[in-house]
């Protein structure tokens, strides 16, 4: 290896340490779900699994649609690190988080018409429907925190604090395991428990969160910040990015959203197994999105500082890396089948036939992992068109076809085949314009502002 090409990959101690940090506060997001999924499906009614499961839906679109709200407060943020632009970092932040309590507080006052609407369109049976209108309602106080915590999240992770965003999860998701035990165990409150459980201990994440900003931004710039906060450009230029990782995320969540839903019309057993198998998809998920977002704070710093050379060599770092830790999590679930799902409900018709779809879990994660991490590099560089294309030809020609064929043909192999193909198409849709973009490094490195001297 040359001095040169040694050079290249001298960010890797970086790397693994803010990605290491990520990653453990990430995967305290699904298992504090899988927690949830582990005390409801130990109840001796199973309802409450599969309303839970089925209201989900509804806080897939509330919750992990507006997560734009912080990847994009993560990549402004990175490339005004780069920048070494204070009163520019100190911007990202406010301008993203009030955007996230305006939303937060609309989602209150709505919340009445979004849950008739939501358990309209969704399939359950009457009992079903119940216990998961029970989760909806509690659960949804806690709207303005989530969408907040979103925005402080990005906000650190573009500074590279993560050590206080591993402290946030540590906090929020310890204490929503913590009421879990107490309002679903204890008192039996059961999935409205659960519901209030999680919004409690989102509130008590953000107040972590807020006591960090304090202690960690300079307080003699913050007046002259003030001052820039309208710079009408700069927020119509923030808009269109946020709109653009607005939409990836729509795109998602609507395959996940059409694809539970499709799950509940083939039967609540159905509906059990495939919820269960998602919350394998969804730790993993959110593990690898550690890798993700460390991939985007490095892309944004390092077209900031216009070091180009080191781009190419990230982004094989991060895919090496996120597919190490996803085909860990899907062969431990196809290999000990029993072991790992019947941690999660003792119900014995769902685990004796949840093994035939295990194997799934092989393709999407894989595929998941390679697609997130090329997400994570466009947001980085701000190319937010690129990516909006994309998740609308995952989403129109990878997914809906066979979704819709899956319903026709009541067949959920093919259900699972409709998100390899989502992801499959991401995958290659991204891939394909990744050499133009290296290619076009220096322009992109002359089109970058120098901070103000």
């Amino acid at each position: 290896m040359t001095i040169a090409s040694s050079t290249q990959y001298n960010f890797l101690p970086r790397f693994y340490r803010l990605a290491s940090i990520s990653v453990l506060s990430n995967m305290m997001v699904p298992l504090a779900g899988l927690v949830d999924v582990a005390f409801l499906g130990h109840l001796a009614d199973i309802r409450h699994l599969a309303g839970v499961i089925l209201a989900t839906i509804l806080f897939d679109y509330l919750y992990r649609v507006l997560k734009f709200l912080r990847t994009s407060a993560n990549a402004l943020t990175a490339q005004a690190v780069g920048l070494d632009d204070t009163k520019a970092v100190l911007l990202a932040g406010l301008r993203s988080g009030l955007i996230a309590l305006g939303i937060g507080l609309l989602i209150l006052l709505l919340q009445y018409p979004l849950q008739k609407i939501g358990f309209t369109i969704l399939s359950g049976s009457p009992e079903i429907e119940s216990s998961g209108v029970d989760y909806f309602n509690a659960r949804i106080w806690g709207a303005p925190a989530v969408l907040l915590n979103f925005v402080v999240i990005g906000w650190f992770l573009g500074r590279e604090m993560n050590g206080v965003v591993l402290l946030m999860s540590i906090i929020g998701n310890g204490a929503n395991v913590a009421l879990d035990y107490l309002m679903i165990v204890k008192w039996g409150w059961a999935s409205m428990g659960a519901g209030l459980a999680t919004a409690v201990s989102q509130y008590l994440m953000l107040m972590t969160g807020l006591v960090g900003v304090c202690f960690s931004i300079p307080w003699k710039v913050v007046p002259a910040t003030l001052k820039e906060f309208f710079d009408w450009k700069a927020i119509k230029e923030t808009v269109v990015l946020k709109s653009n990782i607005l939409i990836r995320f729509l795109a998602l969540i609507s395959s996940y959203a059409i694809f539970t839903n499709l799950s509940a019309a083939m039967g609540t057993n159905v509906l059990a197994e495939n919820g269960l198998l998602l919350q394998i998809a969804l730790l993993s998920q959110f593990t690898v999105q550690g890798v993700g977002m460390t991939t985007q704070t490095l892309t944004g710093n390092f077209q900031g500082k216009g070091t180009k050379e080191q781009m190419s060599p990230l982004i094989i770092v991060s895919i090496l890396t996120s597919l190490l830790i996803a085909l860990t999590f899907a062969m431990v679930s196809v290999l000990f089948p029993d072991v790992v799902f019947g941690l999660l409900t003792n119900h014995a018709e769902v685990n004796k036939h949840i093994v035939n779809y295990t194997v799934w879990l092989l393709p999407l994660l894989s595929l998941t992992a390679i697609a997130f991490m090329l997400e994570g590099y466009f947001i980085g560089l701000k190319e937010g068109t690129i990516l909006r294309n994309a998740v609308l030809l995952a989403f129109g020609l990878g997914f809906l076809p066979l979704a819709i064929a899956s319903w026709y043909f009541h067949s959920n192999h093919l259900l699972w085949m409709s998100l390899v193909s989502y992801m499959a198409t991401i995958m290659v849709a991204l891939g394909i314009r990744v050499p133009q973009t290296l290619g076009s490094q220096n322009n992109l490195q002359s089109q970058v502002p120098m901070p103000n001297s």
